[in-house]
């Protein structure tokens, strides 16, 4: 079993995420990351501008964040963002714990802002999720130089 395989289903179990969920996710995430990349974060989430538009499943590796959105009323799975986490700038999320939801933006390679909410059951999640952006933006991977316009924030 590789990297990716060993690190995505434990992280996908403590999301709550059910197996035919998983299974239905899996190729599309297979094709963006790489099998040596360990998986920090998997975690369902909503986009504020378009809260009931489609539900969204985010992965977070240590190179890279995979959105996929699945449409609400025929299932149907397509990729919202894919991106090196070098290639993002203008990273910050915060976690508000009257909600209980941590937000997520982030601007794309392409200028586009792209801000996702995704829910904690409970403050030690919405904690627990806080420090796992801060591990994945906060600190670069071995031998990846940060983009000198990339301005991060926690």
């Amino acid at each position: 079993m590789d990297v990716f395989s060993r690190t995505f289903l434990p992280a996908a179990a403590e999301a709550g995420l059910a197996v035919q969920t998983v299974s239905r996710h899996m190729s599309i995430f297979r094709r963006c990351v790489g099998s040596g990349d360990a998986t920090i974060l998997v975690a369902r989430c909503s986009r504020p501008d378009r809260p009931v538009a489609a539900d969204h499943l985010l992965l977070l590796t240590h190179h890279r964040l995979v959105v996929i959105q699945q449409s609400r009323v025929l299932h149907r799975l397509r990729l919202h963002l894919n991106s090196e986490l070098r290639d993002l700038s203008n990273v910050n999320w915060h976690a508000d714990p009257r909600s209980p939801a941590i937000e997520l933006a982030v601007t794309a390679i392409d200028g586009i802002r792209e801000r996702f909410v995704i829910p904690a059951h409970h403050p030690k999640q919405l904690w627990h999720l806080d420090a796992l952006f801060g591990q994945a933006f906060r600190l670069q991977p071995p031998g990846t130089p940060a983009r000198p316009d990339a301005a991060v924030a926690g």
